[in-house]
């Protein structure tokens, strides 16, 4: 409100960066004495049906009074008020609403062309500022140094707090103001927080902001702190192997984001920052209907190599080994940890859907979203950041089906089906492609092999079993997949075989020391493990370790409980043995080994008990954290 406005008693009070105002009450009304205005004559009429607060101002204004602040914000008085009947006022007054209407001239709305900008505000602002520090005047804080004491005002300090706390070295305020900066932490501002942070030397809030940046990308590439970064600052997230993107689909719109920002300039970087993105780890079909019809893509030569490098990727699924590149390796953001997964299953004549993970940091079972399909005696592998639940059985028929889950949406959802239905299979992933090996298709056992590629969307066959079998184990170790044990037509096997695929067939190597079927198997430390099952009697609580360089199996030490028809997965160099069957009912405990003691230990139980379950360990940022500063 100007200096000189007048009004009557508001009941409330409120303010804006815009204007002032004042809210009456229905039955008040403020008046403004505007002298001098256009030359008005006649009777200015307040319509009673307008319950708004006015802002009183006296025309014309001097100009000392505009540069004191008044009108300090394009104050345009163009609106109409609303029509309707009044109570008569001055000829020479007119009334000026908080919503910028006016009201004058016998009631009728008025259009009044005044408008004010000082574009001087601020540097005459602070020159007064700085003549009242000169003068003493409302200074508010003192600052001693050498024993000269110099007065001045906090709001001049508090504009300019972080560098001049660095410049005085006054280590506990610069702590402060990183501190402020660190709470308030967005997507929005985390750019131009590091940016300053790196400014002004504050190493830690720099960092922080970085690594705040990379977790929550998705958000931040659609800022406008994004498209206005340099060349050099967007090759530097982009190639990080910390970003954390949904899949290379979102890294890939953040540079044709940047780049059409301002393509005129920013087209001959395209491929530069094209190198930064995991090109081949697109799927198929974005590279086909997307990447390849950009325009942009196809005029420069650097992206039609790295196109060209991503099929040849996807074309040659048995030399992606020899393909690997940074750009085929999966990104791994700040953050992420191994969780275990136990899916589907059975219990007593129950079929599952229900699925649950495990932390094995903490020891605790949680429970995630349940399968689309309630499964038991499916595969459970990992491919990526997602996880594959394949085939199995659902009470009534065995599956052909499958279905992935997503930990950041906490979602399953439906994927090609396989060729044959399969239940009691194996499946384990090896080089980004999913193997099932074996099973039972509710008629007799498979020796059959598929193969999905997540990138494609598509099965595959694969060169088959050398013997049908099902309730084998499968697991990849060395570059090869290999099939453990199992059930024939009726007698548990021995039997071990090992697909090389590049060399495209199954080579048999020495058999368990003793028959098991529906046992674990895991890999760890370049050791196979084959834990617990059935021979066919009874069930086992004994365990092996084979060296494929010695090309041996040997005992260790045996689990504390009987188990088949349960999983086992590796993480951070130990074993986990997850549920099962002992022979008489389906188990919900859970065991723990470690290879140098060889010694077994007990864990908290699952949530619920699970025999036939599939199970798989998954790198995913913890499931409960929302987007905050790290």
């Amino acid at each position: 409100m100007g200096p000189d406005s007048t009004s009557s008693t508001p009941s409330s009070a409120s303010t804006n960066n815009s204007t002032s105002s004042l809210s009456t009450s229905n039955t008040t009304s403020t008046l403004a004495s505007l002298s001098g205005l256009g030359g008005l004559s006649g009777s200015a009429t307040l319509p009673r049906s307008v319950n708004s607060s006015c802002v009183s101002l006296k025309l014309p204004l001097t100009e000392r009074e505009l540069n004191r602040g008044v009108f300090q914000h394009h104050l345009q008085l163009t609106q109409s008020f609303p029509g309707g009947t009044g109570t008569p006022v001055s000829p020479t007054t007119a009334v000026i609403l908080a919503n910028g209407g006016v009201v004058g001239g016998g009631g009728e709305p008025m259009s009044v062309p005044l408008a004010h900008k000082n574009p001087n505000h601020a540097s005459n602002a602070f020159d007064a500022l700085n003549k009242m520090r000169q003068s003493n005047q409302l200074c508010d804080v003192t600052i001693n140094v050498g024993g000269v004491s110099i007065p001045g005002h906090k709001v001049v300090l508090a504009a300019a707090l972080l560098p001049a706390s660095s410049l005085l070295q006054m280590s506990l305020v610069r702590e402060a103001c990183c501190k402020f900066l660190l709470r308030q932490l967005h997507p929005t501002n985390c750019l131009g927080i590091r940016n300053f942070a790196d400014t002004h030397a504050c190493k830690e809030l720099q960092t922080r902001s970085h690594r705040f940046a990379l977790q929550n990308f998705p958000e931040v590439m659609n800022t406008e702190e994004f498209v206005m970064l340099p060349l050099e600052e967007v090759e530097e997230l982009l190639g990080s192997n910390q970003l954390n993107v949904t899949n290379e689909e979102q890294a890939y719109a953040a540079v044709m984001a940047w780049v059409k920002h301002d393509a005129d300039q920013r087209r001959s970087e395209l491929s530069r920052l094209l190198s930064k993105v995991r090109v081949p780890l697109l799927s198929r079909r974005f590279l086909m209907t997307v990447v390849d019809s950009e325009g942009l893509i196809r005029d420069d030569a650097g992206c039609k190599d790295l196109l060209l490098e991503a099929m040849r990727y996807h074309l040659l699924p048995e030399q992606r080994a020899s393909l690997s590149s940074e750009r085929t390796i999966e990104r791994k953001p700040d953050g992420m940890r191994p969780y275990i997964f136990a899916i589907g299953g059975g219990s007593l004549f129950a079929i599952h859907s229900e699925c649950e993970c495990y932390n094995p940091r903490t020891d605790r079972w949680a429970p995630v979203a349940p399968l689309l399909t309630r499964r038991s005696r499916c595969g459970v592998a990992s491919v990526g950041r997602l996880l594959y639940a394949v085939g199995g059985y659902d009470g009534t028929s065995d599956l052909a089906t499958a279905e992935t889950y997503n930990p950041r949406s906490n979602k399953w959802s439906g994927i090609a089906p396989m060729g044959t239905r399969r239940s009691c299979l194996g499946l384990c992933s090896l080089d980004g492609l999913m193997y099932a090996v074996g099973g039972y298709d509710g008629a007799s056992c498979l020796n059959s092999v598929e193969r999905y590629d997540p990138l494609t969307g598509v099965w595959s066959c694969c060169p088959a079993l050398s013997q049908r079998r099902r309730y084998c184990r499968l697991t990849s170790l060395d570059g090869c997949v290999w099939a453990v044990g199992g059930l024939d037509a009726s007698n548990a096997i021995a039997a071990v075989e090992r697909l090389d695929p590049r060399e495209g067939k199954w080579v048999s190597v020495p058999a368990l020391s003793q028959r098991r079927s529906s046992a674990g198997l895991a890999a760890l430390d370049g050791n196979l493990y084959c834990v617990g099952g059935s021979d066919g009697s009874a069930c086992l609580a004994t365990a092996e370790k084979f060296d494929p360089r010695r090309l041996r199996w040997e005992s260790i030490a045996s689990m504390h409980t009987r188990r088949s028809t349960h999983e086992l997965v590796s993480v951070d160099g130990a074993l986990f043995a997850l549920g099962g069957n002992d022979g008489s009912s389906s188990l919900s405990t859970v065991e723990k080994y470690d290879p140098r003691l060889n010694k077994w230990i007990l864990l908290n139980a699952m949530l619920t008990r699970r025999s036939s379950l599939g199970g798989a360990v998954l790198d995913c940022l913890p499931m409960d954290r929302p987007a905050r500063p790290c």
